[in-house]
């Protein structure tokens, strides 16, 4: 990708020569980068005063080994990663992830994400990321329990509740936080709010394992009321069914729409009268908790066309939601989904689209809604349980999901006005990227060279 701006050509040229083989942090460098440009010939001083050059540097990166035994009494060794991206508004804050494709490039894309989507909740968090190779499928509670141990042993010494406070992400839901929450007391002799995600009893928010899903919902309310339009009588396709797709369907019917597709690895299903009832529903979060990874099981049980081996993209909806893992959308599934008709695309999970297919959904005229944005109503929950930690109270779930539903319209509106003050009106992605990028830069500019 070249750009107009010399200097911003320079900046991409050495993130690839700083980081190389890092294809994923590249992709989202470059993806924020195009959105800048008319920022940065407006403000030359983010560059004059080396703002760009430290926003796309790590402050720390952590690299460790994670020994544990397994139930045979086998040591293994994983590798375990925590990535301080920018601490400028806040402490460091994001997700752990637990999957065996856990590498450093993918920590730091999620890291350099979550500083921009952290910005736009308007709450005072930096952009952190962390995880590990480890694939908690198939292991035993009592694995589980060893490696989140020795996990957090280690993690421990770079975290604190006004320093550094992860959260689940994938591989990490509330039995593994649990764990390292228990270790971290342990080792430190505190009660702190260092993760968020945890367990009501132990300080944890309600509506927390929803609120990513619930967020991405209200964003995307918010989105087609600007042109007049709703969810309700509208048919969505959603990838995966997980924590956040559960989340994602559960929203959509409570609002009136039909979810008629959601997918595994192995496939989709095509339900023509929706994933609309509670028993469906919750049938998704039952076959998560199987580790079978399998989205085949919901068609044998409710009697419906599974699609093997084959990804959603290609059925006629009115509203696509990619809940799954990133760059899962590819040129190819772009050109279907245009070929379609399809007006809207809500990205919900993290960069779940490549920089080409963004490029083509964008120049045919689909409204395309980014993940830094759509994303955020996980972490805004996650703040509000900080917040909730510090002043040792609780929220009802009603206040916490009123304070979520405002955030996201908040982030909606605040990306809108961003990129028509830019020249680059009705452009979600670009106005995502700049509502995110001007808050942290300011801050970085007061800081100095620091």
């Amino acid at each position: 990708m070249s750009f107009k701006n010399p200097k911003l050509q320079a900046l991409m040229e050495t993130v690839v020569r700083r980081n190389p083989g890092e294809s994923e942090f590249h992709q989202t460098v470059q993806e924020v980068l195009e959105s800048l440009e008319p920022v940065l010939d407006r403000h030359p001083e983010f560059f004059d005063k080396g703002v760009m050059e430290m926003i796309v540097e790590p402050e720390r990166i952590i690299k460790f080994r994670v020994p544990w035994v397994d139930d045979q009494g086998v040591t293994r060794v994983n590798r375990g990663f925590r990535i301080q991206f920018n601490s400028a508004i806040g402490p460091y804050k994001g997700g752990l992830r637990f999957h065996p494709s856990v590498n450093e490039s993918i920590i730091k894309f999620l890291g350099f994400e979550q500083t921009f989507m952290n910005s736009l909740t308007g709450l005072p968090m930096g952009g952190g990321k962390g995880g590990a190779d480890f694939d908690p499928q198939g292991k035993s509670d009592a694995e589980v329990m060893r490696f989140c141990q020795s996990f957090m042993t280690e993690l421990a010494r770079h975290i604190g509740p006004n320093t550094d406070v992860p959260a689940g992400d994938i591989g990490v839901g509330a039995r593994e936080v649990g764990y390292m929450f228990g270790q971290y007391k342990r080792l430190q002799n505190e009660f702190t709010g260092v993760l968020t995600g945890k367990g009501i009893p132990f300080g944890g928010s309600l509506i927390r394992p929803e609120a990513t899903g619930y967020g991405a919902v209200y964003y995307a309310a918010e989105m087609l009321k600007s042109f007049g339009e709703d969810i309700k009588g509208k048919t969505f396709a959603v990838s995966g069914f997980g924590n956040v797709a559960w989340g994602t369907v559960s929203k959509l019917t409570e609002l009136g729409g039909k979810v008629v597709i959601i997918s595994g690895p192995d496939g989709y299903i095509y339900d023509k009268d929706g994933v609309s009832t509670q028993e469906k529903i919750d049938y998704m979060l039952e076959m998560r908790a199987s580790c079978r990874n399998r989205v085949e099981d919901y068609a044998d049980k409710f009697g419906v066309p599974f699609f093997k081996g084959q990804k959603p993209w290609g059925e006629k909806v009115d509203v696509i939601m990619p809940c799954a893992t990133q760059n899962e959308v590819h040129i190819e599934d772009a050109k279907k989904i245009v070929a379609n008709g399809v007006k809207y695309y809500v990205e919900v999970s993290n960069m779940p689209t490549t920089n080409e297919a963004m490029a083509y959904l964008k120049a045919n005229g689909v409204v395309v809604a980014p993940s830094k944005a759509v994303n955020a109503g996980g972490v805004a929950v996650s703040g509000l349980e900080m917040s909730q930690n510090s002043m040792r109270y609780s929220w009802t779930a009603e206040e916490v999901d009123a304070k979520l539903h405002q955030i996201m319209k908040d982030i909606f509106h605040s990306s809108l006005e961003a990129a028509k003050e830019y020249g680059m009106e009705g452009d979600l992605v670009a106005g995502a990227n700049i509502a995110g990028f001007l808050k942290v830069a300011k801050a970085m500019m007061a800081y100095g060279a620091v």
